[in-house]
């Protein structure tokens, strides 16, 4: 029954994705070239190779294709699903605009709109002399524009030409964004447990990496040196890390090697774990000298720190466990538990936790994608309480898909613990 939905979702998907394409050509390559002229020959073929490249940049890793292959579609097929999505906004934004250019010109034609001048009355006029029989011209559909183009044509090229580089303007600052690197955030937040010894515990939260075929070594290395400025007492990465295998991105991973805190570094899994290999991974970040919590819990000086398995790994039996995580802890302790889905909140509410670090929305990622992420998850971005318990989500220090942010910039947050005894 669930590949029979997700077969059908996919082909809903697919035939959206068609019918977008096939009206982004009308627009932009049909109204706007000559027919059989060089311009529309390369349109169409941009309007076919385009979708396929993005369907290859999405396919190619769970396909188990070489890695070089995927990097070489990635770049591309992920480039053009973040323009595709501006530049449809854009082009309805600029429907109406066209329609009433196009309405304007039609009734400024001479005898075509209400101010026309009333024709004269009717003259009988000589019959015409009878004259060779030629082939009729056929006149032309609308006025002649700048550069031989027609009306149509023009007004055509014009609007799609602003709503084409207001959308490449968008994607290209979004990528700015992404390959910079996070930003840091500053969040403060107070537990009523919490020693007072412990006022001003600084935990540096990173999640949703995605190191992949686009985002590499470079990119751990700049969050990384990152991290490591802000001098954290301890560092909690929730989860999608990756997006492949440890063979192909475990030299992407290797500047985490690097990350330093008084208390250490520690790691869960997030969905994305679970499509490339959880298992090798878990073992290669402890290899890097991360802590992976695995449903398991580690007493701190000051707090219990726990960690949960993502809700993915219940298809693989290594789901969520909160009684093996949190079950016999000392209820006098503040709890601070790292779970990469903000949807497990009920559950930290249920066994007593104080705060819940996690990530997984990208804040949204691609506006106006922050209304989709509120549909499936309880908080989108930022600190929220329930109940006793408070939950703070991440942005991601990274990108899926598209390396391409628009509205939720990325960002790595030092989360500062604060005493009410203090």
């Amino acid at each position: 029954m669930r590949i029979v939905l997700f077969a059908g979702i996919g082909l809903a998907v697919l035939a959206l994705l068609v019918l977008v394409h096939r009206w982004l050509w009308v627009r932009l390559v049909r109204d706007t070239t000559r027919p059989r002229g060089a311009a529309r020959r390369i349109g169409t073929a941009l309007a076919f190779a385009l979708p396929v490249l993005s369907l290859a940049a999405l396919t190619a890793g769970r396909a188990g294709a070489p890695f070089w292959l995927q990097q070489s579609v990635a770049w591309p097929g992920y480039m053009w699903l973040a323009v595709l999505l501006y530049l449809s906004l854009a082009m309805l934004v600029a429907e109406p605009v066209r329609a009433v250019l196009l309405r304007r010109r039609g009734a400024s034609r001479p005898g075509t709109g209400l101010d026309a001048p009333a024709p004269r009355a009717a003259v009988p006029a000589p019959a015409p002399e009878p004259e060779p029989a030629t082939a009729p011209e056929p006149e032309p559909a609308t006025a002649a524009a700048p550069g031989g183009a027609t009306r149509r044509q023009f007004v055509a090229r014009a609007v799609g030409g602003a709503a084409a580089l207001a959308a490449t303007a968008t994607v290209a600052q979004g990528t700015y964004g992404v390959l910079r690197g996070p930003r840091v955030k500053r969040v403060r937040v107070p537990l009523a447990k919490l020693p007072r010894a412990a006022h001003g515990f600084r935990i540096a939260v990173v999640s949703d990496i995605h190191l992949g075929p686009v985002l590499g070594r470079a990119h751990t290395a700049r969050i990384v040196e990152t991290v490591n400025r802000t001098q954290p007492d301890l560092i909690a990465v929730v989860g999608d890390l990756v997006d492949g295998s440890v063979h192909d991105l475990g030299p992407a991973a290797e500047p985490l090697r690097g990350l330093c805190a008084r208390h250490g570094s520690y790691f869960v899994t997030g969905n994305h774990e679970y499509f490339s290999g959880a298992g090798q991974w878990v073992d290669h970040v402890r290899e890097l000298g991360l802590t992976p919590l695995e449903n398991a819990r580690r007493p701190l000086p000051y707090f219990d720190l726990a960690g949960v398995n993502d809700v993915a790994g219940e298809t693989e039996g290594h789901g969520p466990d909160f009684t093996a995580a949190l079950g016999d802890r000392d209820p006098a302790r503040t709890a601070v538990l790292m779970a990469h889905q903000p949807v497990v909140i009920h559950d930290a509410v249920r066994h007593g936790v104080d705060l819940q670090l996690s990530g997984h929305t990208h804040g949204g990622q691609l506006w106006p994608g922050n209304y989709l992420a509120e549909l499936a998850n309880p908080t989108v971005a930022g600190l929220e309480r329930y109940g006793e318990t408070q939950l703070y989500v991440s942005r991601g220090a990274g990108a899926w898909g598209p390396p391409v942010r628009v509205g939720a910039p990325s960002d790595i947050t030092v989360v500062e613990l604060a005493s009410y005894q203090a």
